[in-house]
């Protein structure tokens, strides 16, 4: 059986090698099938042995653009760094919590987040139906599956005119989601397998003065969309007065485990 792939980035100085090292011991535990566990970094320093570090691939931008907000976008290069197959990409502030073979069993092209699922209803939203349903379809990057190179329409449409795209679309996951449903490729995880710490483990409002955050059912990694932050949260800190973390015991396992 060929390893699939799974990928994360790391650029900057907002998190350190143990986000890297964690997750991929989150996937080890987590992934019964052979895999190839690649970084795509500007700084290699702290990995553990066993993880592949890559340079971060380049966007080649048009000259007057060097704008790389939006360069997680490369990594639909047909050509990125010689690799081939299947591929999962994984964000670095997520929690591994259960099995990660279903995410390999469809043969899908692609396969993303559905956003919307990570947080509450906005019913202001409504106002503006053509935006509201626009936003509805938007896939959050921070979990896909695709297969490597299969979607080069991705970043060429971007290369080719990134004043265009940044000036249609606020994020980079909003011109990716337009790209792939154009071309009937946009798909999207059953919802309960990557769920939101915020607003699906977190008892809403006054309740979560009372009860304390839970896993739920059939979840696989737990997403750490908007605020409160992973690392905030893993220090028992909310975004909000009304927000009480209380026991994250189990979640603190998943991550130290990892």
């Amino acid at each position: 059986m060929q390893p699939v792939l799974i990928l994360t980035m790391k650029w900057g100085t907002m998190y350190g090698p143990e986000y890297v090292n964690r997750l991929a011991r989150g996937v080890q535990r987590h992934l019964s099938r052979p895999h190839r566990f690649i970084c795509f970094t500007d700084d290699t320093s702290g990995l553990d042995e066993g993880i592949e570090a890559l340079p971060l691939p380049e966007l080649n931008l048009p000259d007057g653009h060097n704008d790389t907000r939006w360069r997680k976008l490369a990594l639909f290069s047909k050509d990125l760094f010689g690799l081939s197959g299947t591929a999962l990409f994984l964000d670095l502030d997520q929690v591994i919590v259960g099995s990660l073979d279903c995410f390999f069993e469809d043969d899908a092209p692609f396969r993303i987040i559905r956003d919307d699922t990570l947080f509450r209803a906005k019913p202001l939203r409504r106002i503006n139906p053509q935006r509201d349903s626009f936003l509805a379809s938007v896939g959050n990057s921070s979990v896909f599956r695709y297969e490597i190179g299969a979607h080069s329409y991705i970043v060429d449409t971007y290369v080719a005119d990134p004043g265009a795209a940044t000036a249609n679309y606020e994020i980079s996951q909003q011109f990716q989601s337009a790209q792939l449903a154009k071309h009937g490729n946009l798909q999207y995880w059953p919802e309960d397998w990557c769920v939101s710490f915020k607003n699906q483990c977190v008892p809403g409002g006054i309740k979560s003065f009372f009860a304390n955050p839970t896993l739920p059912e059939n979840a696989r990694i737990v997403v750490f969309a908007g605020t409160p932050k992973m690392e905030d949260a893993l220090n028992g800190h909310g975004s909000t007065w009304y927000r009480r973390i209380g026991d994250i015991g189990w979640l603190k396992d998943a991550w130290e485990q990892g």
